[in-house]
């Protein structure tokens, strides 16, 4: 990961607009937003897009009389033809975002219900809270990747579950964070060292000028590992790398996934700003799986079942359920 993260530190110091002077016209910062997406972004080949017939589109509606607002919202319009959840628009008064990735699908997720199963006398170490369930059957609950972990979170966590028979490792609603995370929870998870998948980086401003995909390999912690059967519990909130996460973890034996299927999010993100200041962050490399095949759509689950509303009404999570039984059988 850090060779990774070298890589890409040293590409995307050079892909900075032409004109680094401060200015507040609209069209400048149009074709700025515009040339910087059309020489860096990942998956125009992937989704079809055609971003020159985007420009022409949206070039006719920038004038001299828009206003910050309008600019930003017509601007914020046309990232959204990317149709990519990590693609924002960042100012001091609002952040775009495309949330129709997620819209179409079932939340699978109560919070209400939730909280009947976690209660209150639950564990906490770093961002994870765990506790054991009937049928000694231990739980964990990780809603953000952007909370830290540690080795020694993980090591007193599994040590909790000593004399447990089988785990759920939850991350439904989970948006991403750090890929840190993903990579050292994975890791407990392995009994041997894995090819967990793929990543290309951007050569030049072509649409498909891209190096080939080299291989990303992961070792199994050194540290205390969990090889017992397991269940990873997805909804479509899962994104960025908690794709990455459910993405490596589906290679692990002993594990399932069950729930619906990711939100997807592949490609690491590109930082940068416009001539006004403004930030833009969006897709620039793209990660694939361990069959170089593309997770941007998201991950499939193994089991895939929904919550249903006859259970929530009686505070019964039916995915956690189908995780159990599952476990029971295995056990």
């Amino acid at each position: 990961m850090k060779r990774i993260i070298l890589i890409l530190a040293i590409f995307l110091s050079a892909c900075t607009p032409d004109d680094e002077k401060y200015s507040s016209d609209p069209r400048t910062n149009f074709e700025a937003l515009w040339k910087l997406i059309d020489q860096n972004y990942c998956f125009f080949e992937y989704k079809n897009i055609d971003w020159k017939a985007v420009h022409d589109k949206y070039s006719p509606l920038v004038t001299n009389e828009l206003d910050r607002y309008e600019l930003f919202a017509l601007m914020g319009e046309m990232l959204c033809e990317l149709r990519d959840g990590h693609t924002n628009l960042i100012s001091t008064f609002n952040v775009s975002r495309f949330w129709d990735w997620s819209e179409n699908y079932p939340d699978n997720y109560n919070s209400v219900v939730h909280r009947a199963y976690l209660g209150n006398d639950y564990y906490i170490a770093g961002g994870l809270r765990y506790l054991i369930l009937r049928d000694s059957i231990g739980y964990v609950f990780y809603n953000d990747f952007s909370n830290a972990v540690g080795e020694a979170n993980l090591d007193e966590m599994f040590l909790h579950f000593k004399d447990c028979k089988a785990l759920i490792f939850d991350v439904r609603e989970n948006g991403g964070g750090s890929l840190v995370y993903s990579e050292r929870i994975a890791a407990r998870f392995l009994s041997e060292k894995t090819l967990v998948g793929y990543i290309s980086h951007k050569k030049g401003p072509a649409h498909n000028d891209f190096s080939e995909p080299y291989p990303i390999e992961m070792e199994p912690s050194k540290r205390i590992r969990w090889l017992r059967p397991t269940a990873v519990l997805t909804n479509r909130s899962c994104y960025s790398a908690t794709n990455d996460f459910v993405n490596k973890m589906k290679l692990c034996r002993q594990v399932k996934i069950i729930g619906d299927r990711t939100g997807g999010g592949c490609g690491l993100p590109f930082h940068s700003e416009i001539p006004n200041g403004w930030s833009i962050r969006f897709s620039s490399s793209p990660m694939y799986d361990a069959n170089k095949q593309l997770t941007e759509d998201g991950v499939d689950p193994d089991i895939k079942i929904d919550i249903k509303e006859a259970d929530q009404l009686n505070n019964i999570d039916t995915i956690i359920e189908e995780a159990i039984l599952y476990l029971k059988g295995q056990t």
